[in-house]
């Protein structure tokens, strides 16, 4: 496969998870900031959000402060934030157009009816009262395109440049999300466990469908290091550190013995990363520091797909 063929379907695939992830630290956002504001307790989490999507820096050169309007429109539309969610679908079509005939039909129509929709009518003229079901139009339309390719692409080095683009950027939105939680300071008159404290945690594991899962598995009231567990360390849960983890160094072995054996720093840097997950204790990562782990984490992310870029995609 010729690497500017990779790269589109790398990127295309990293741009529609991009989406879908901006919705769901929106929809955290956005939930976080109805709940304290329900019980008289407003805080910084739409400061929060800007911070975990990583747009802060761009967002104050062009805002001065971190009101709610400002955020969801940056975060939503915004054609000068790459990361907005209206971004991320133009990005991901330009992508798409340039490797039209490497995609299945079925992934060009999932993408094609989202990108027109998107631009078309008033979708993206978000109102309070209309952003939940936004975002959940979002990412309804990025799981439509990832089952269109998850069920139809053949078993090649497309699909496995795909599913690594989907996974890197999963990974880190999860990790990002996790983060919310670290700055969204609780005010000094709510103690860390009361209602406040209990909900932000809600709000995050509804974040990434996972509020069932956690119940399912831990049959117990929400406690902090058991969300944390859930999302960085169990194989079972789809949008788990651990369960991507996998999920890359499968693909990156896929794609070496597709590619001769070539093998090179983004595999001992993704054997790294998940051999921590995979034999890893949530003691000691609170420990450590939850967010320091985090933070840690996302910056070996960059480099692994920094490295997947230098073997495969230049």
């Amino acid at each position: 496969m010729l690497s500017r063929t990779a790269d589109s379907l790398y990127w295309l695939a990293r741009y529609v998870e991009r989406a879908e992830n901006i919705a769901r630290i929106v929809l955290v956002g956005h939930r976080m900031a109805s709940m304290a504001g329900s019980l008289g307790s407003p805080g910084n989490e739409w400061h929060s959000t800007l911070v975990a999507t990583g747009c802060e820096g761009d967002f104050f050169a062009k805002y001065e402060t971190a009101e709610a309007e400002a955020v969801i429109d940056y975060l939503i539309r915004d054609p000068d934030n790459p990361s907005s969610i209206l971004s991320c679908f133009e990005t991901a079509r330009r992508n798409a157009r340039a490797v039209r005939t490497a995609l299945t039909v079925d992934m060009w129509d999932a993408l094609n009816e989202t990108w027109y929709q998107a631009r078309t009518g008033n979708r993206f003229a978000v109102r309070p009262e209309s952003l939940p079901s936004l975002l959940e139009w979002v990412k309804e339309r990025s799981l439509l395109f990832n089952g269109a390719y998850a069920n139809t692409m053949l078993r090649n080095d497309a699909y496995y440049f795909t599913r690594l683009g989907t996974f890197i950027e999963r990974a880190d939105n999860t990790a990002r999300i996790l983060d919310v939680k670290y700055h969204v300071l609780l005010p000094r008159h709510e103690d860390v466990g009361g209602a406040l404290d209990y909900y932000h945690w809600q709000a995050i594991l509804r974040s990434v469908s996972a509020l069932r899962s956690y119940h399912w598995v831990y049959h117990d009231r929400l406690k902090p290091w058991l969300v944390a567990e859930l999302l960085i360390l169990r194989p079972e849960m789809p949008r788990s550190l651990l369960s991507c983890s996998e999920q890359i160094v499968r693909h990156l072995e896929l794609l070496a013995e597709a590619h001769g054996g070539l093998r090179g720093e983004c595999h001992r840097i993704a054997g790294e990363m998940h051999a921590r997950l995979r034999y890893g204790r949530v003691q000691d990562i609170f420990q450590s520091g939850l967010h320091e782990f985090l933070t840690d984490f996302i910056d070996r992310s960059v480099v692994l797909g920094a490295e997947i870029s230098r073997l495969y995609l230049l």
